[in-house]
């Protein structure tokens, strides 16, 4: 466990170190939405685009990891609504525990996973982040149009998935792999220094995200969301992959990245669906100190 978090160790680093720059004032309050544009935008798709294009996809069990993290979420969820009467939430309010359950910090999980798992195990994480992603954001937005009483059916949510430039990135990777498209060495350079820089600006980008003023909002909900997302969402992935026989490093790659805090793009889809976004700021800000300490605990008991 001391190895896992000497290991991590940087990663919370650099998180710290974004809000030690963003609260001191540097370079600017404007540069830090325009960093996390640049980051979500153009450096981090390059990254998954090339994890997935250069996957052995003969040598990984795709539905079997598809079927366990989608087991693990679905039952995340299940448990999740059964606890809202315990909560006591409005709707606006629930929507934020629902997303900060389910919500995985790409950024984290996958910086996490360089440091821990290899050249081989970031293949798989660009698996796993796929399906993650993908998943939560099906789940996210209908929970938020469902709650939100608004009128909106399959077309808005594959539109909305269809947008996401994460998804975006592994479906042109999987599918030029599929098809044994080779790039020019040109192109993969360009595309390889842009990945490079992605982890570096992204994690500095969720420290600057982080709100201690929200820290004190809804204890209980707060208490019982960062149980889901830090505990029962890993706990949970960690039981299906055995359920599903999945080998040791994938099941490693998907308990590690499920147990990553909640995505700062949490708060941008609150805020655009009606969801309780001040909630949501201060949820992904517990989760993220408090994942300095369940990461490596999980990794320890489940891996």
């Amino acid at each position: 466990m001391l190895a896992t978090f000497g290991a991590l160790a940087p990663v919370f680093i650099l998180i710290a170190l974004g809000w030690v720059l963003r609260t001191r004032g540097f370079p600017g309050a404007a540069f830090w939405p325009a960093a996390e544009r640049l980051v979500y935008f153009v450096l981090f798709p390059p990254l998954l685009f090339l994890t997935t294009a250069a996957a052995d996809l003969g040598a990984l069990d795709l539905l079997p990891i598809a079927g366990a993290l989608t087991l693990a979420i679905g039952a995340t969820v299940a448990l999740t609504i059964a606890l809202r009467p315990f909560l006591g939430l409005g709707d606006a309010a629930f929507t934020s525990v629902l997303q900060g359950g389910i919500r995985c910090n790409t950024y984290v999980g996958l910086a996490a996973g360089s440091a821990l798992l290899g050249e081989l195990g970031l293949i798989i994480m660009g698996l796993v982040v796929f399906i993650v992603v993908t998943t939560v954001n099906v789940v996210s937005v209908v929970a938020l149009i469902h709650y939100g009483g608004r009128a909106a059916g399959p077309r808005d949510v594959l539109a909305a998935v269809a947008r996401n430039p994460l998804i975006l990135a592994c479906v042109l990777g999987f599918s030029g792999n599929a098809l044994g498209v080779e790039l020019p060495a040109i192109a993969y350079d360009t595309l390889d220094i842009l990945a490079r820089a992605s982890l570096t600006l992204g994690l500095l980008c969720v420290g600057a995200g982080l709100e201690l003023a929200h820290l004190g909002r809804a204890r209980r909900a707060a208490l019982v969301t960062s149980a889901l997302k830090l505990l029962v969402l890993p706990a949970a992935t960690a039981l299906a992959c055995r359920l599903f026989a999945i080998d040791p490093l994938s099941a490693a790659a998907a308990v590690l990245f499920t147990a990553a805090p909640i995505s700062a793009s949490s708060y941008v889809l609150a805020r655009q669906l009606g969801g309780d976004a001040p909630m949501m700021a201060g949820l992904i800000t517990i989760t993220t100190i408090a994942a300095i300490g369940t990461m490596p605990l999980v990794l320890a008991v489940f891996t």
